[in-house]
């Protein structure tokens, strides 16, 4: 179980020299074997949370439990070696080097072709046609992304972090997207989206407005009270 504990995190206005508030006060608990989608304004600070948890940023104050450790202070790369697992928003590009290699340091071994082909096929593409490509700008975002996703199933863990992983994706079908979720669906799956075919993949959906909280409930309790909110109906998209 990964839990928040009175989390804020805040920067220095640049321009004012004022605190600005970016997170504050968030507590929350995500348990083990679910998928949580956390939705809201663009600016409401879900991707943060996202880098918080992955230890890509620090909090300013509060606690970052897992599995009752507290994991604060541990770098990106301890909370990976306990199983914390991130694909960001925007794809990063490794000019020189392959699908093939990018999947062995995912993995941390030399996983042989069939492995490659599962971690490849389960984003909808065809390990032939990849495996020996660069990950550079020959590749579309949509490719990138999908090539993203599969080295999260490669290096496997306990906490998967997604940002927008729809983030991209154009021809390739929402069904395959959400045939990865319910392939992790017995690990810890923290989600930011707000595409509604995402959101009804959730067994939990928190609602981030103005740095904070502003509810989170089961799915269907969380759906009726979007459907109350006029001002948030651009996240309430049709299925694609």
């Amino acid at each position: 179980m990964v839990e928040l504990k009175k989390v804020s995190y805040s920067v220095k206005d640049e321009a004012t020299g004022r605190k600005q508030d970016i997170l504050k006060d968030v507590s929350l608990r995500f348990e083990d074997a679910s998928i949580t989608v956390i939705t809201g304004p663009n600016g409401s600070g879900k991707s943060t949370l996202i880098k918080l948890l992955m230890g890509l940023e620090k909090p300013t104050s509060g606690q970052i439990l897992f599995n009752g450790e507290d994991v604060t202070p541990l770098s990106v790369t301890e909370r990976a070696k306990r199983g914390f697992t991130i694909a960001f928003q925007q794809p990063v590009r490794f000019k020189g080097i392959t699908v093939k290699k990018l999947l062995s340091l995912a993995s941390g071994s030399q996983p042989d072709i069939g492995q490659m082909c599962n971690c490849l096929s389960a984003v909808g593409l065809c390990a032939r046609d990849y495996i020996d490509r660069q990950v550079d700008g020959t590749l579309s975002g949509g490719e990138l992304k999908r090539i993203e996703l599969a080295m999260a199933i490669a290096k496997g863990g306990e906490v998967f972090l997604l940002d927008e992983p729809e983030a991209g994706i154009d021809l390739w079908s929402f069904e395959d997207l959400v045939r990865i979720f319910n392939r992790l669906h017995d690990k810890t799956v923290i989600i930011v989206s707000h595409q509604h075919r995402i959101l009804e993949t959730a067994d939990k959906i928190v609602l981030f407005e103005n740095d904070r909280i502003v509810s989170a409930g089961k799915r269907e309790e969380m759906f009726a009270k979007l459907a109350e909110r006029p001002a948030l109906c651009a996240m309430r998209v049709k299925e694609v």
